[in-house]
């Protein structure tokens, strides 16, 4: 039986499935319950739908970055193994980064999803970056990289097009800070980050760049975290005008809204599936439904519709159920 991804995707079918939700923490006490508020909602929606990012770079206090770095190996390795857990190291100009790399990916490599590197400038950080694990024996562990300059911006299709990189992140409020004062606070809150001119060029640069190459462009933090509207509504414009397929979450009561305003809605799920299950009996011939024609470049958008739809825990019809049954590799080699 012809599986979807590997008919309407071809080479493509390897590539990498994130959750869409990022949620960083990085003091013990929230490392710990967001771990074991990973495995409650893995467990509720029959899916791992956020990743856990454990936080040295704002986590560690000054003077304490070993004994951090060995916290979040020894939460790594004891995570579920169902668990999807990520490390964010100091950046590659931090005294602390190549110390972070050798006990962290050294260690606890094959149960980790990646590392994160912030402040990445250039390539030559990310190939930094990939030394430092390879001299960790870390060989296919995947990098994710934070951009946080209006020059890193401008490097966003070299930085994205490196072999590596599996996932770029916005640093909004860093970017903002570099201009000097040119993009007024407004530029960083859940308003004028989406209306600021240069704000809005860098966001789509980099969503450009990581399409461009087969990357994930992942969105910056909204800080008004007690306001659950603010971060549907970012998410909601992150994706569906941004082209931003995950997003970062700073605090529980994020992850949630997140989801929501990411998923498909029912409606264009259940379009979906009548669609892939008849292109599947059509043995993916055209086909026309409900008045319209369609062939393998729709069928690729309706069929990554459904991969969207069970990524995030939506419901899928009992008829797809059988494609997305067979065991897929962990997003561990790039």
């Amino acid at each position: 039986m012809s599986h979807p991804r590997d008919v309407l995707l071809g080479a493509q079918a390897a590539s990498v499935q994130l959750p869409v939700c990022d949620h960083y923490s990085g003091v013990e006490a929230r490392m710990r319950k967001s771990l074991q508020l990973q495995a409650d909602m893995t467990q509720e929606f029959g899916t791992c739908v956020f990743d856990v990012t454990l936080d040295c770079e704002d986590g560690a206090p000054v003077g304490g970055e070993a004994e951090h770095a060995a916290l979040v190996t020894e939460l790594a390795l004891g995570a579920a193994p169902e668990a999807r857990v990520a490390v964010r190291v100091h950046p590659v100009d931090h005294p602390s980064f190549q110390a972070d790399v050798a006990a962290i990916a050294g260690q606890a490599a094959s149960r980790l999803t990646h590392i994160m590197v912030p402040k990445v400038e250039s390539v030559a950080d990310v190939q930094l970056a990939e030394q430092a694990l390879l001299a960790a024996g870390a060989v296919d562990l995947p990098l994710h990289v934070l951009i946080e300059s209006p020059a890193a911006v401008h490097r966003a299709f070299d930085i994205a097009a490196h072999p590596r990189v599996q996932s770029i992140s916005f640093g909004l409020m860093d970017f903002v800070s570099a201009h000097g004062g040119a993009i007024p606070a407004e530029g960083m809150g859940i308003l004028g980050q989406f209306t600021h001119p240069l704000v809005l060029r860098a966001k789509l640069d980099i969503a450009s760049a990581c399409h461009a190459h087969g990357k994930v462009p992942s969105h910056c933090v909204v800080t008004e975290f007690k306001n659950p509207d603010a971060i549907r509504q970012a998410a909601q414009k992150a994706a569906f005008e941004l082209g931003y397929t995950r997003m970062w979450s700073i605090h529980p009561d994020q992850i949630r809204p997140i989801l929501e305003a990411m998923a498909p809605v029912q409606a264009q799920i259940e379009q979906a599936a009548e669609i892939i299950l008849a292109a599947h009996a059509a043995q993916w011939a055209p086909i026309s439904h409900a008045g319209q024609l369609h062939d393998r470049a729709s069928y690729r958008f309706f069929w990554q519709l459904l991969e969207r739809a069970q990524q995030t825990g939506r419901h899928l019809p009992a008829e797809l159920r059988q494609f997305f049954s067979r065991p897929t590799v962990k997003e561990g080699a790039a």
